[in-house]
């Protein structure tokens, strides 16, 4: 049957085309974007995955700036650090000649003081954008560490950020001051004893874990009720351990012993954990050494009032004088000590720098897989789609062809009426 009315070949061979068009304009696009999938309505699932793991990317960018930043501000302060490590070891080459006595130890000491401002400036300028990881006087809980975001971790609750901590090592020579006005106050902290010659050491102190709080601090004002030149203040930093407090009051009692010439020895106890114990190294038929409890006060209530300064873990050389044998036998004792905490100083920001450069190669690569999987989804197969426009720019040439045959097909009912 014909008619002029309704020719069906027309309709076929026309939504023939638009179907080639359609498919036309998608390879098209598909070529000159790039993307197989472009927006929502080209496959809502693939393109919302895309846009999560888009952002993503973007974050660990942005972590890799971070961690950038993070690496130099640590390589600065490794780096003064591991200088300070070296500026000690030339006190402590000083100090040995100071045991000497045929030497000017007047020169000696001006060597060592000067020798102890480079290291004061070195740590003073160790900073990196503003932050000096050799710098940790804040009376605030976790003002001794400072947190580099590292990674972005994403769960079927949402995304929580990662962050290394850096433990801020001071490694600075100020002195601390403490004012008991206000809210500081003072409370004796050495057990009164008395060690006789060959007796068991005897307990002076144990380093209580309420003792590791920012701004408490010990004051060492003298021994066996013999004052010292100058009270030996040492300073409690945050983030410091029980054993950090005890191996630094350690150095400084007896550091405080040998200015005074006291043959007294204070070490840590080997079964309870913060104690500090005291012994006698008097000969045989020598006096007994009293510890008096007011040798050693511990200065609590301490705040950011002006007043008051928490010195550096360093703040021990300010006190060495070699200018007397006393003197030059004590310094002598003491910087195994600061150089001890140097090198642990620099072991912890090596150890830590190094964890944030593993950290940033991770994120580089992590964010290289990222996109190579987003690519994956949504990038075009340009030679399939090269191929794909060669065949349908082929059918539209047919499917036109088609359409201009099928539209002259009711031209041919006129033959009927002739």
């Amino acid at each position: 049957m014909s008619s002029i009315l309704t020719n069906n070949s027309a309709m076929v061979a026309l939504q023939t085309l638009k179907s080639i068009n359609m498919n036309l304009g998608k390879v098209q696009s598909e070529i000159s974007t790039g993307k197989t999938v472009e927006s929502a309505k080209d496959n809502a699932a693939t393109w919302a995955i895309s846009k999560v793991m888009s952002s993503d990317v973007k974050g660990f960018e942005a972590i890799s700036d971070s961690l950038a930043l993070g690496q130099a501000t640590v390589g600065v302060a490794l780096n003064a650090s591991e200088s300070i490590t070296d500026l000690l070891t030339e006190i402590k080459g000083k100090i040995v000649n100071s045991q000497e006595e045929n030497v000017d130890r007047a020169k000696i000491q001006t060597d060592i003081e000067a020798l102890t401002n480079q290291i004061s400036s070195i740590a003073g300028a160790a900073q990196f954008n503003g932050l000096n990881l050799l710098s940790n006087s804040g009376y605030d809980a976790d003002s001794g560490t400072s947190s580099i975001l590292s990674s972005l971790d994403r769960s079927a609750t949402g995304v929580a950020s990662s962050n290394i901590d850096v433990v801020k090592q001071d490694l600075s020579t100020n002195a601390g001051t403490f004012s008991a006005a206000g809210t500081g106050t003072a409370a004796n902290a050495m057990t009164a004893n008395t060690v006789a010659v060959g007796a068991a050491p005897a307990a002076a102190y144990t380093v209580l874990a309420a003792d590791a709080t920012a701004g408490v601090m010990f004051s060492i004002d003298s021994l066996e009720g013999d004052a010292l030149a100058e009270s030996i203040v040492v300073s409690v930093n945050d983030g410091d351990t029980v054993a950090d407090i005890q191996d630094r009051l350690i150095t400084a009692l007896n550091f405080a012993a040998d200015s005074l010439g006291k043959e007294m020895t204070f070490s840590a106890d080997a079964t309870t954990a913060g104690q500090i114990n005291a012994s006698n190294d008097k000969a045989a038929g020598g006096a007994a050494n009293a510890i008096v409890a007011a040798d050693m006060q511990k200065l609590t209530g301490a705040t950011d009032d002006g007043n008051t300064t928490i010195g550096g873990k360093l703040s021990l050389l300010n006190y060495f004088d070699v200018t007397t044998e006393d003197g030059a036998e004590a310094a002598l004792g003491a910087i195994e000590g600061l150089i001890q905490t140097s090198i642990d100083s620099a072991a912890v920001l090596g150890s830590t720098g190094k964890r944030i450069e593993t950290q940033a190669d991770f994120v580089s690569k992590l964010t290289d897989r990222l996109t190579s999987g987003i690519g994956a989804l949504v990038d075009a197969d340009m030679e399939a789609a090269s191929a794909k426009l060669q065949a349908l720019q082929t059918q539209q040439q047919l499917g036109v062809q088609a359409l201009s045959i099928a539209n002259q097909a009711p031209q041919t009912i006129l033959s009927l009426f002739r």
